[in-house]
């Protein structure tokens, strides 16, 4: 099991939730080489409404739900792994926004259904 504590780095990339990567979802993609790369965790947020670059107002409002709406894909993890990973996000984030914020991690738990790095499985902190 990783073991994240104090200082970190948070990655944060905003895109649409239309935006693709070889016919599969660009959030997606992110995702699984952010697990790939070995990263803590990474989470994908769907907004309700937003704009960007593009000026036009995505909403999950009246007509509007087919809408491309915002998605931010949020990575937490060491400075190193972080900076170690934007080159991956530089192929694949043609058009949005990535931004790094300096965090500090105060807790970071797996679920106990997960098995340690000794293969053992723990007990569920709450």
């Amino acid at each position: 099991m990783t073991r994240l504590t104090g200082n970190a780095l948070r990655v944060t990339v905003f895109i649409g939730e239309n935006d693709t990567w070889h016919h599969k979802p660009l959030y997606t993609e992110i995702v699984h080489r952010a697990h790939t790369a070995g990263l803590a965790g990474a989470s994908v947020f769907r907004g309700i409404e937003g704009f960007g670059a593009s000026s036009l107002i995505h909403t999950t409002r009246l007509l509007s739900l087919s809408e491309d709406l915002p998605v931010a894909i949020v990575i937490v993890d060491t400075e190193e792994r972080v900076r170690a990973f934007l080159p991956q996000l530089d192929e694949l984030v043609t058009e949005g926004l990535v931004i790094l914020d300096d965090c500090e991690v105060i807790r970071y738990v797996g679920r106990a259904d997960e098995p340690d790095e000794t293969g053992v499985k723990g007990k569920r902190s709450l």
